[in-house]
């Protein structure tokens, strides 16, 4: 696993602009280099804002957006269009807005899906969907494809995708999980687990607010445990990512900020 960097920007709306400059570049050069590119997109304030920004941006025509794979790394188990799902924020936030091919954006099962309310057969589901897409290329003979880029939003406890502290997800060795009783509602939801995470090339954590400064801290921390700070664990095969703005970042060593 890479050794993580840390960039940090002076606000929320920076960050976002940042980030999604960041990944038009990254996902250009990925189709560039081998036709096409993947990414895992991310829920929450800052990662919607990140999704907007993109769409915003005259920079997104870079893209060859019908040779783009889009997953996400959690979801709320929620009917399909639930304005809790991140799905559904990131189908408004960008998706809806440019020509993505809709066979290559790969949502993870509903509640109202094939398997009904059976978060596990779900979950199952979203597992040989990322099994089929691997091409031979990933990393060892790994059950998921090498994503491009994994985006991550870190709650205050710590957590990231839907991995709590303390819980049985973050020591899970399955590719995709069922998540029940998240200390974070909706109860019930659909999570990648570590080794999936890790397979992508490039790991982004976004955190932006005074709340994720300690989870940031922790996070860093080079002896912290991932099955206690989830976050920790959070790290790309090539390059891991601290994407964060001022308050998000006010618990570290003094550092340079990017603009």
């Amino acid at each position: 696993m890479s050794a993580p960097a840390v960039l940090v920007h002076r606000d929320r709306d920076l960050l976002a602009e940042a980030a999604a400059a960041r990944l038009v570049t990254r996902i250009a050069d990925a189709q560039a280099a081998r036709g096409s590119a993947s990414v895992v997109l991310t829920g929450g304030g800052v990662g919607t804002a990140v999704l907007a920004a993109l769409a915003a941006t005259g920079a997104r025509d870079a893209i060859d957006w019908g040779r783009l794979d889009v997953w996400w790394g959690d979801e709320r188990f929620r009917p399909a269009g639930d304005a809790e799902r991140n799905e559904t924020g990131a189908r408004a936030a960008l998706l809806d807005h440019v020509p993505v091919d809709p066979a290559r954006v790969h949502p993870m099962p509903a509640s109202d899906g094939p398997d009904g309310d059976d978060v596990d057969a779900a979950a199952a589901r979203y597992a040989a969907e990322l099994r089929a897409a691997c091409s031979g290329d990933g990393p060892g003979d790994g059950p998921v494809p090498p994503f491009d880029v994994l985006m991550l939003g870190v709650g205050p406890d710590a957590h990231v995708a839907s991995l709590f502290p303390g819980m049985p997800g973050p020591r899970d060795e399955r590719p995709v999980v069922a998540v029940r009783d998240s200390p974070k509602p909706p109860p019930t939801r659909i999570s990648l687990t570590f080794p999936s995470l890790r397979a992508a090339r490039e790991v982004w954590v976004l955190a932006s607010g005074e709340s994720k400064a300690e989870a940031v801290r922790l996070g860093l921390a080079p002896a912290a445990d991932p099955a206690r700070v989830p976050v920790a664990g959070a790290r790309g095969r090539e390059r891991t990512l601290f994407l964060l703005d001022r308050a998000a970042a006010a618990e570290l060593p003094p550092a340079g900020e990017h603009p």
